[in-house]
């Protein structure tokens, strides 16, 4: 399977992740206050107590599959853009390599603070709750909280692409939104608003990032048709 295709594939796998995590989030954790800065941690280790495995797969699919997904792509989207600026090609892959990094090691992190957490509750909660308060914010520190690294890299990844023209307009918008609203994370009082912006523009650039180089792809075999 050729590079660009997989890159594609990546690029949509990020998308279907991003779509798991809205999902989750809505429909069983929103109670919790979970993604804000009002997040009850006694709500969310009772509901670890019962339902540890749910938060396990919620956090590896958003992290750990996404982190995996997302640096083929990172690879994928280098050397799409190497052919046309070489230099801008590496520092758009060494960001991409970060971000991968860090959406791993917090799902790690993550996963961890739930089996903690799930351990320790039944014995002494406080300590369990306190456990869990301190591994969710190194879990934030990482990625879940501010989404800089991302938001530079999409950004980075988007006004290069559009100045070689290796990604077409609307791709490069979507990007650059999205990319603002993860650097905008850096500041606290508007950081709930902007990782909404953010999460939403790095969905739909995901997916078109994933069809523009699928048609890449398809592109060659179309002018080569009698």
């Amino acid at each position: 399977m050729k590079l660009q295709t997989l890159g594609a594939i990546a690029g949509l796998t990020c998308a279907a992740t991003y779509l798991f995590g809205f999902a989750g989030l809505v429909a069983v954790l929103a109670p919790f206050g979970y993604g804000t800065q009002d997040i009850n941690a006694e709500a969310v280790v009772r509901f670890i107590e019962a339902n540890s495995g749910f938060l396990i797969l919620w956090n590896s699919v958003i992290y750990i599959l996404n982190g995996l997904a997302l640096a083929v792509l990172v690879v994928a989207i280098h050397a799409r853009l190497r052919r046309a600026t070489a230099d801008w090609a590496t520092m758009t892959g060494a960001l991409g390599v970060i971000w991968a990094t860090l959406v791993i090691g917090a799902g790690m992190i993550g996963n961890v603070a739930v089996e903690r957490a799930a351990h320790l509750a039944p014995i002494d909660f406080d300590r369990a709750v306190s456990l869990w308060e301190t591994l969710h914010a190194v879990e934030l520190g990482l990625g879940g909280g501010n989404e800089i690294a991302g938001g530079l890299w999409i950004g980075c990844v988007s006004l290069v692409g559009l100045a070689a023209r290796k990604l077409g307009k609307v791709t490069a918008g979507l990007g650059l939104l999205s990319g603002a609203g993860g650097i905008a994370t850096l500041f606290a009082p508007i950081g709930d608003i902007a990782g909404a912006l953010f999460g939403i523009g790095a969905f739909a650039w995901f997916i078109a990032t994933g069809l523009t180089l699928i048609r890449s792809r398809q592109a060659p075999a179309a002018r080569s048709t009698p």
